[in-house]
Formats: C-alpha cells, sequence, structure tokens
C-alpha cells in the first residue's frame, strides 16, 4: 500500500515514521487514515514482531493540523464526529497492535502526537524534547488523546498540564509516567534499537500472548484474574515455542528464534 503522510518499512522489525518534515509531522485526516491503515496491515501479518515509531525531522509530531482542524469545525455535527473519531480509530490500532510498538520521539511533541506516544508500548525521548498539551491554548481541548494518556499521567498531572497548556520536558514525561526513558538525542535510534534487540530475543509468541493479557488483566476480579492468568501459562508452557525456550534454557543455548 502506497501512503503520502508516513513511511513503512515492513519486516519482522517493521518501522513506521511520520514523514511531513516540512509541517512537523502534524497529523491531518490522511495521516490519521494511514496510521490506522499501517497498523492493521500490521497486525494481520504473523512474521512481524514488533513496530518502531519515528517522525522525520526535527519534530516528531507538532499536533494536528491547524488547517485540517479548521475545516473540521465546520462541518455538520455528525460528520463532524465522524472527523473526530479519525485519532481514535488510528491510536486504537496503535495500541491493539498485537506486538510491541516502541516510539522514539524528539523535537516538539504536541498534542495529538502525545496521543500517539501514550497509545505506544514503549515510550523513549530525546531528553531536550519539548512537550505541550496545548489544546486550550487553541480554543480546544485534549479530548480524544486522554482516552490513552490519563491512564499514563493520572488526573493529577493532566488537571495541571492540560489547563495551563504549558511546554514540560522529558524528564517531566518520565516522572508522571508519559515515557519510559530519556536520553541524549544523538542516542535516540540507538536505545530504540537497543529495546527492540531485546524485544527479539524473547519468544515471538508470548510476546503477543503478553500484549493480549495485559489489557485484560485490569478488567477482571481477582478469581477470574488467576484463573485466566493460569489458563495462559499452561498453554504457553506445552506450546512448542515455550518447550523450545525452557530446553534452550537447560541446554545453555540460544532459543531457535534467536537468528
Amino acid at each position: 500500500m502506497d501512503f503520502g503522510h508516513i513511511r513503512v518499512e515492513a519486516g519482522p522489525l517493521t518501522r513506521v515514521t511520520l514523514a511531513r518534515p516540512a509541517v512537523r509531522n502534524a497529523m491531518s485526516d490522511v495521516t490519521l487514515r494511514e496510521l490506522a491503515s499501517a497498523f492493521r496491515m500490521v497486525a494481520a501479518d504473523a512474521s512481524i514482531r514488533l513496530v518502531v515509531v519515528s517522525g522525520e525531522g526535527r519534530d516528531f509530531c507538532s499536533g494536528a493540523d491547524i488547517a485540517w482542524m479548521k475545516k473540521s469545525g465546520g462541518l455538520p455535527p455528525q460528520e463532524g464526529k465522524a472527523d473526530a473519531r479519525l485519532l481514535a480509530q488510528a491510536l486504537q490500532a496503535v495500541d491493539e497492535c498485537p506486538v510491541p510498538v516502541v516510539v522514539a520521539a524528539q523535537g516538539n511533541v504536541f498534542g495529538g502526537g502525545l496521543g500517539l506516544v501514550a497509545a505506544c508500548d514503549i515510550a523513549l525521548l530525546a531528553d531536550d524534547a519539548k512537550m505541550s498539551f496545548s489544546e486550550c491554548r487553541l480554543g480546544i481541548l485534549p479530548a480524544v488523546i486522554s482516552c490513552w494518556v490519563l491512564p499514563k499521567i493520572g488526573a493529577a498531572n493532566a488537571r495541571r498540564y492540560y489547563l495551563t497548556g504549558e511546554v514540560f520536558t522529558a524528564a517531566d514525561a518520565v516522572n508522571m509516567g508519559l515515557a519510559h526513558e530519556s536520553v541524549p538525542s544523538t542516542e535516540l535510534p540507538g536505545a530504540a534499537q537497543a529495546v527492540a534487540a531485546n524485544i527479539l530475543k524473547c519468544g515471538p509468541n508470548a510476546v503477543r500472548a503478553v500484549k493480549e493479557l495485559l489489557p485484560k488483566l485490569a478488567s477482571l476480579e481477582m478469581p477470574r484474574r488467576v484463573d485466566l492468568t493460569v489458563e495462559t501459562l499452561v498453554r504457553l508452557r506445552s506450546s512448542a515455542e515455550g518447550q523450545e525456550g525452557l530446553a534452550a534454557f537447560l541446554e545453555k543455548r540460544a532459543p531457535s528464534w534467536i537468528r
């Protein structure tokens, strides 16, 4: 599939790059449709083991394309709702991707760009990155992205950074749980590659099982949590991959999925 706003390099390690540096990778309706399509494509390919998301140029993502947002504001209510759902559909496709999604973000990471960071499994930031929930300064609000941002940062942090629109640092983002780590900008690609290398050392089916299991656990009462975890463990432990991993450990060799 051809994309105009993003670049996709498919493989066991698939790379998805926001590719409109001239507009600081601002998200439009086209960008969001392409992101959703790319991650649905990943979900349908059993050979893919992880995705690394990045942004081309100085900035990862400056937020929504203002021209698109202004145009969307003039739509009839039903069309406006469908248009607003494009962001939710894109972030949901990232969040529900069956393999790990690692994001490496640099420069400005504003608005919807922070929603994309929050939807990924593992988030790395350049230590000089600048972030802002800038929507209120535009007379709108951080709405759709809150479905993914709030579970990461909590209501207290949202009250401060949503209501002020102030710029905060990579260190602030790590402290509030929005990102896992910040590194010097020159080391960001290498840090993402190191995370990817560690994921590739793990059993592919085991990794997919973890991604499927984690969101289910939060909504279950304890007895059902125990049942589900036991069922999942027994299934994986008796699988060909599980048996190979345990045998490789005992025989002090690399398992077959490490090439």
